[in-house]
């Protein structure tokens, strides 16, 4: 009798990655919210407020520019992040919903913290998309977000999961951190700009675990020579942020000194140009490589792979 009820009745010990997926349910459950109803709340951006910090936006630099001007660039800048992450979250979906579709019914706690993660990448597009109609009533025609996202989706798609997911999960963390460091300690910025940022911020914060925890299990599935190759591609993927951002960059300086009815000679619209660029080269690579992320890529790949990667990052960083 004592052995047949043993046997009915196993001792069950959930798993403890199994168990992170489970926490990231309960938290998505917990902080739900929608667009309309919990951030926008009829409410438009007003001209006479920043969108984003000095900390990202690096305009205190330029101290040849008056208050008025430095607004209008944080605006230009924060126009630019609200549409930099909703081409992200494009492929974010996508290879989330895949990574869900490998896990399957054998693993149901991990399948539903992705397919709720997915979800929540898809209402995120969905209010960066309205936040870019919000900006363009407010502010003077002929700004241009220049990528295309689904020729930016597709060709990051293309590399393999590993290089994907560390790409991923590089920016997931720094999305914490800007909100954390910058974002939120600054009360002289748009209050409706800083909800869209603090609402993202809650379901980004799972995010980020899942993250991790799905570069883990790929990290443990791959052989080296694979991800000797996934390096190579996590390279490759950097390069071509970089040069989206050498190019959104002149634009939206060119953008700024169209609109902001002043003359620049030939150094400061240098220092214009110069200064977005390490702005945006410093918001979507720079801040991103230092801390957790740094952390969890030294412990996957080899003191060679991680010189080639410094290499890489070096003209950058520089």
């Amino acid at each position: 009798m004592q052995i047949a009820a043993s046997i009915a009745a196993p001792t069950r010990v959930a798993h403890p990655t199994q168990a992170r997926y489970a926490r990231c349910i309960e938290i998505s459950k917990r902080v739900r919210w929608e667009i309309e109803r919990d951030v926008i709340r009829d409410r438009r951006f007003d001209p006479r407020d920043s969108f984003l910090p000095v900390g990202l936006t690096f305009v205190d630099r330029l101290d040849f520019l008056g208050s008025a001007d430095r607004r209008f660039v944080s605006q230009i800048q924060g126009r630019t992040y609200a549409n930099m992450f909703s081409l992200v979250e494009r492929y974010v979906t996508v290879k989330i919903l895949d990574l869900a579709r490998a896990h399957g019914v054998a693993e149901p706690v991990a399948l539903e913290a992705l397919v709720r993660f997915g979800d929540e990448e898809l209402k995120h597009q969905e209010l960066f998309r309205r936040i870019e109609r919000m900006a363009a009533a407010g502010m003077p025609e002929g700004y241009t977000f220049l990528p295309e996202p689904n020729a930016v989706a597709s060709a990051v798609l293309g590399k393999s999961t590993w290089a994907v997911l560390a790409l991923i999960c590089h920016i997931e963390l720094f999305v914490l951190a800007h909100y954390r460091e910058s974002i939120d300690p600054d009360p002289s910025l748009s209050a409706l700009w800083k909800d869209v940022f603090l609402y993202h911020w809650r379901e980004e914060s799972q995010h980020a675990i899942l993250d991790e925890l799905e570069w883990t299990r790929e990290n443990a599935r791959v052989t080296p020579a694979q991800r000797d190759r996934a390096v190579n591609e996590l390279i490759e993927l950097v390069a071509a942020i970089d040069a989206i951002l050498q190019d959104q960059s002149a634009a939206d300086a060119d953008y700024f000194m169209r609109i902001c009815g002043r003359t620049f000679g030939h150094n400061h619209t240098e220092q214009v140009r110069a200064g977005v660029l390490h702005a945006y080269r410093w918001q979507y690579i720079v801040s991103g490589v230092q801390g957790r992320f740094g952390e969890l890529l030294g412990r996957y790949i080899t003191p060679g792979q991680q010189e080639r990667i410094g290499k890489a990052l070096a003209p950058i960083l520089g």
